[in-house]
This record gives C-alpha cells, sequence and structure tokens, in this order.
C-alpha cells in the first residue's frame, strides 16, 4: 500500500476530536495501527508497544508529532471514530487495489464473540470477492436488528454491474434481489425452510423428478470431486430454467431464471454425509456456472471467517467500547487484504504477519507493493 494511495484514501475521514486533543495526527493512529496488526498485534497496548520498538523506522514515514500515542488514546481515537466513514474509506481504498476481476461476491454474516457487552456481541456482514480472495466491504448489524436490514446497506457500497451475488438462506428477500438486478447484477440465494411456501415449491419439484433419477426432465447437470485430507467430496448440481417449472415463483421474484439443486456428499473414512440444498438464481440454466458460483460463496467461511479467527483471533479480542470492535475489524480486513495480494511468500495469513514482525523489509514490502 503506497502511502500516497492510502492518504488520498483516509484523508476525507472526520477526526472525533476536538482539537485541544489533537497531540497526534489521525493517519498517524492510523497507519501506525495497521502497520501493528501486520507484525501480530492484536489490542491497543500491543499496537502502542509496537510503536514505541519501531519509532525510528517509522519516523520515515509518519510525523508523530508528539511521539508514540498511548494505549488509552489509539483506543480512545477509534471507538470515537465514525464507523460508516470508516467503512466508506475501506471500500474506496479495495477499489485501488490491483486485479480486482472476480465476477462472484459473496455475502456473509460473522459474529465477534470477544465484543459481547449489554447490546449483545456486534456482528458484520462482509462481502467478499471469490476469485481475487479479497474483502470487498463490510456492514455493521445494529444491536436491535439482524442481517436482513445490514445486507442492503452494503449492497449499496458496492459495484455489482456484470457481478454475481450470492448470499445464504437469510438475506433471500423479495427487496434484496430486486435491489441486485437493479444495480445491474444476478443473484445466487439459497432457500430453506424459512422461506415457507417457496421451500415446499421447490422440494416438491426436485423431489418428485429425483425419484426418477432426473429422466426425461429439462435438467442442466454438473459434478465435481475434491479429494484431500483423507475425505471426498462430490457435489452434484442440477438446474431447471424451464417456465412451467416455475409457475406460481417467478412472478414473485425479480429476474429469476432457474431453479438449482445441490447435493453434496462427503466420504470420511468410509463415513458417509450427504446434504440437499436448494436456491434460486437470476442466472440462466448452466450447472456447471452455478455450481462454481456457489462453491465460491461456500469458500468465504474458510477464506474469511476461519482466517479471521485462526490468525487474527479476532473471536477473542475483547475491544468492544462504542465503534471500537467495528473499525478494528475494518483494520484486520485491510491487512489481510494486503497479505493476501502478495504472492512471494509461500505461507498462510499467520507466518506472513510473523514475517512481517521479523523482517521489516517484508514489512515495507507489503506496505507498498
Amino acid at each position: 500500500m503506497e502511502e500516497n494511495t492510502f492518504t488520498i484514501t483516509f484523508s476525507s475521514l472526520r477526526d472525533p476530536r476536538i482539537d485541544r486533543t489533537k497531540l497526534h495526527n489521525l493517519l498517524d493512529i492510523i497507519l501506525l495501527t495497521i502497520c501493528a496488526v501486520l507484525c501480530g498485534a492484536e489490542s491497543w497496548v500491543e499496537v502502542s508497544e509496537f510503536g514505541i520498538a519501531r519509532q525510528d523506522w517509522l519516523r520515515t514515514f509518519l510525523q508523530l508529532p508528539n511521539g508514540i500515542p498511548s494505549h488509552d488514546t489509539i483506543g480512545r481515537v477509534f471507538a470515537m471514530l465514525d464507523g460508516r466513514e470508516f467503512e466508506r474509506c475501506f471500500v474506496e481504498w479495495v477499489q485501488t487495489l490491483s486485479g480486482l476481476t472476480s465476477k462472484t461476491i459473496a455475502i456473509d454474516g460473522k459474529q465477534i464473540r470477544g465484543s459481547k457487552s449489554e447490546n449483545g456481541a456486534l456482528t458484520l456482514v462482509s462481502a467478499w470477492a471469490g476469485e481475487n480472495k479479497l474483502v470487498l466491504a463490510q456492514e455493521r448489524v445494529h444491536s436491535k436488528s439482524n442481517e436482513i436490514t445490514a445486507i442492503p446497506k452494503l449492497l449499496d457500497l458496492l459495484d455489482l454491474k456484470g457481478k454475481t451475488v450470492t448470499i445464504d438462506a437469510i438475506g433471500t428477500q423479495k427487496e434484496i434481489a430486486q435491489q441486485i438486478i437493479d444495480k445491474g447484477g444476478d443473484y445466487v440465494l439459497a432457500v430453506k425452510k424459512n422461506q415457507g411456501k417457496l421451500w415446499d415449491e421447490m422440494k416438491f419439484i426436485f423431489e418428485t423428478d429425483r425419484k426418477q433419477d432426473f429422466k426425461d426432465a429439462p435438467y442442466d447437470y454438473a459434478e465435481t470431486v475434491n479429494k484431500g485430507h483423507g475425505r471426498i467430496e462430490t457435489r452434484r448440481c442440477w438446474v431447471v430454467s424451464d417456465p412451467e417449472y416455475m409457475i406460481g415463483i417467478s412472478k414473485d421474484w425479480v429476474g429469476l431464471k432457474s431453479l438449482v439443486f445441490i447435493e453434496s456428499e462427503r466420504l470420511i473414512k468410509g463415513k458417509k454425509e450427504l446434504s440437499m440444498r436448494y436456491f434460486i438464481s437470476s442466472m440462466s440454466g448452466k450447472a456447471s456456472e452455478i455450481l462454481s458460483t456457489q462453491r465460491s460463496h461456500w469458500e468465504i467461511e474458510n477464506s474469511l471467517h476461519w482466517i479471521l479467527d485462526l490468525a487474527y483471533n479476532e473471536d477473542r479480542c475483547r475491544v468492544r467500547k462504542d465503534n471500537a470492535a467495528g473499525n478494528l475489524s475494518i483494520i484486520r480486513k485491510m491487512t489481510l487484504n494486503m497479505l493476501k495480494q502478495d504472492t512471494t511468500a509461500k505461507v498462510g495469513i499467520r507466518a506472513k504477519r510473523l514475517k512481517c514482525g521479523w523482517d521489516q523489509n517484508y514489512l515495507l514490502q507489503i506496505l507498498t507493493q
């Protein structure tokens, strides 16, 4: 990340402090925190201690008019910082990254358990670029609401033209489907029992044809087999776009073109596990494309949520005051994007963070790539 790019993107961020308390520049505090988190810091104390240890090096590109801020100062600034403005800057910064070619955007939520307070734990809904494996944006779920209200706000931040959006069943709402189509995108939306009538209709359609092995039915079919770590996973996908199958369904869902059935079979040490899922989609009825798109959605768990917990200890983070938890989450995702961009170190994210802490040249490479 070039200092210029960072400065231009975040210079519009409003400083929430009154003038007499501004002993440290806002951009200095943010960039110090980014550097510290890249090197393994997980709390405000660790950010401040990193700054003290690397102060001479940090002064080569930060102003630091009054030295390194205390951990209390850093925590107070991030608690006061407007979360919506910070998220907007994050989205703008992501757009400066090279190689953003992903045609699939996965939307999914994650709760930060350690942030639990009297208002409950913070839940964040993230947008994930499947092919690039980058976080595009995030939106906070307010304590008295749920992901249904956060998803439309997140979609508002994104350029959906020519993209396919995948969302789990909580986001299978007619208004959300309409929003995606209006913004020039396509959707693949999961259907579960909470959809009531839609679930019943799709279950009847697919179970009826499945009993006949889908013979003489207008389905497109695709299958993938993956082996590794002592297991074999087979995914089978049937897609139907025949208008007769969607009588009574398509009129309720704008842009609907396909009904989708995916059967996943896992064989682990001779034990078979079988799961079946239904989806509605505005994509044409090519099973291979829809199966590939849906697989990209499932990767958000392993490539984002799991890494945030394993490599960043996100669930154990006790930062919770005001806006601090959400803003620190943005810092984590910024650093994750930066580390994902690097292809020189053939190691995982946790090892890359350690390498940033050990090797100042590597840290500088990550910051300026």
